[in-house]
């Protein structure tokens, strides 16, 4: 491969001759769009390697789009075949911790925006960030900073991470802005992260330089994840996105998040789901609990059919910190059971808080395509930064998929990764005959004791089957 040329360039004039997918072609345009500074990435090239640090970079964002699993399995690939590199760069390139994945994401975060924009026909829809975690579960102990997390889902400890995601929907198209990786430290002295000595010893361990960017991502994982989203929730502002409802489930509600939100100059407003607990909220009915709320209303005659949703509803004011909010309850029929939306917004009614908190579930679905497409959470790095790495990735090729979803017109992230996918086998496929083809003609020419490669060139010359499928490799092997 030539060093001055571009690798997203060179794909996109290779699908081009090959007339491949409308997807594959709009995934090397908005990639080929895309300008990241090497001040951006923040780490210094190998002096040895003869690809940049974007172009590692980039390579590695086509990984899912190649059926390439790993670095491992990068050189027998198609993609492999076209930018030759060995394994190592790549696994160099993720452990290193000083490399700034958070201004990447943002900065590919904002120029992809910035199309949407340019392109949407919505004028004036309403902008939410969702903040939400997830489990990422793993089988091995020898990761770094590894441990047993408590899994809400299963309902029990687990071995892996919590990976806190900070997502941002205009209605129509969901990118994902920043993450954190999370540990629980456990409950016992001797057990500390649920992990026995000789679990605890096999674990992967490296000092980290306190002025390196992984060293600010360790102390991060097991800080409280109310103050980290609130961290995320700052670093969003500072890096332009502006919101008008911040959605979260109830394990995230709380007072300081509500405090931070309310207290923005740019007027934006948390809708949060609470728990029929213990807390008490200041109201004209008196300091009760949400349980205690609710009844008040039913013998008050409060209790409302609202036909539009299919709920059973009920409103009441209340303060929370000396925070005026709004309380919505909800119930399915008449013996479901109750259930609250709190809202800063004193303006919302519950037709439209229900509308706008069901976009929370975008960032679920976005957990699912990512874990099903993207691998998310299947990274084998041993570093702590790898691991950041791969989380980072995942993210990076989301929002390009999503950007693609929005232009294409695609009903699913997976049906597009799908028919991404499709085309990138088909050349692995005929990578993979030529090379049998060539096995085949190898043997023949040592047992009839010719030149091979004169025999190949006669056998191509006289037949147009295995000519095509020559003329297809060579397209996959462009001259250095």
């Amino acid at each position: 491969m030539n060093k001055n040329r571009y690798i997203i360039g060179e794909l996109q004039e290779f699908f081009a001759k090959n007339d491949s997918s409308k997807a594959i072609n709009s995934i090397s345009t908005i990639m080929n769009s895309i300008r990241i500074q090497s001040k951006v990435i923040g780490s210094v090239k190998n002096p040895n390697c003869k690809f940049t640090c974007l172009q590692v970079l980039q390579l590695l964002v086509l990984f899912p789009f190649f059926s390439i699993k790993n670095a491992a399995n990068y050189s027998s690939s198609a993609l492999g075949k076209m930018f030759v590199c060995h394994k190592d760069m790549f696994y160099r390139f993720m452990n290193d911790g000083n490399i700034n994945w958070r201004r990447i994401i943002y900065s590919v975060f904002r120029q992809v925006y910035s199309r949407v924009k340019r392109r949407t026909t919505l004028k004036s829809d309403i902008r939410c960030v969702i903040i939400d975690d997830t489990d990422l579960p793993k089988t091995g102990f020898k990761t770094e900073k590894i441990g047993k997390v408590f899994s809400h889902t299963q309902m029990k400890p687990i071995l892996g991470f919590k990976a806190m995601f900070l997502c941002f929907t205009d209605g129509v198209s969901q990118f994902l802005l920043d993450f954190s990786l999370h540990g629980e430290e456990g409950k016992r002295s001797d057990k500390p992260q649920g992990l026995s000595k000789k679990q605890t010893e096999a674990r992967y361990c490296k000092e980290h330089s306190e002025d390196k960017r992984i060293a600010r991502r360790s102390a991060e994982y097991f800080a409280s994840k109310i103050e980290t989203a609130i961290s995320m929730l700052k670093r969003s502002i500072i890096e332009g996105v502006r919101f008008d409802y911040l959605l979260v489930d109830s394990w995230f509600t709380c007072s300081e998040l509500l405090k931070f939100v309310v207290s923005r100059h740019f007027g934006c407003h948390l809708i949060g789901m609470i728990k029929m607990g213990k807390t008490k909220y200041e109201t004209d009915l008196g300091n009760k609990t949400a349980p205690e709320l609710i009844k008040a209303l039913q013998k008050s005659k409060s209790v409302k059919y609202s036909r539009s949703i299919g709920y059973y509803t009920a409103t009441v004011s209340a303060k929370i910190s000396g925070i005026k909010v709004s309380l919505l309850f909800y119930r399915r029929g008449k013996n479901g059971n109750w259930n609250a939306l709190l809202t800063s917004d004193l303006k919302l009614d519950v037709k439209e808080a229900f509308r706008l908190y069901s976009r929370r579930w975008v960032i679920e679905v976005a957990h699912k395509e990512m874990k099903q497409n993207l691998k998310l959470g299947k990274n084998q790095c041993r570093d702590f930064a790898g691991q950041i790495a791969g989380i980072s990735l995942c993210v990076l090729q989301y929002n390009i998929l999503s950007y693609v979803k929005r232009n294409e017109s695609y009903e699913t992230i997976g049906g597009l990764f799908a028919e991404i996918s499709k085309n990138s086998v088909e050349l692995s496929v005929a990578e993979k005959i030529w090379l049998l083809i060539v096995e085949v003609i190898n043997v023949i020419a040592e047992v009839l004791n010719c030149d091979a490669m004169v025999l190949t060139e006669q056998v191509i010359s006289n037949d147009k089957q295995i000519k095509a499928v020559k003329q297809a490799f060579d397209r996959l092997t462009p001259a250095a």
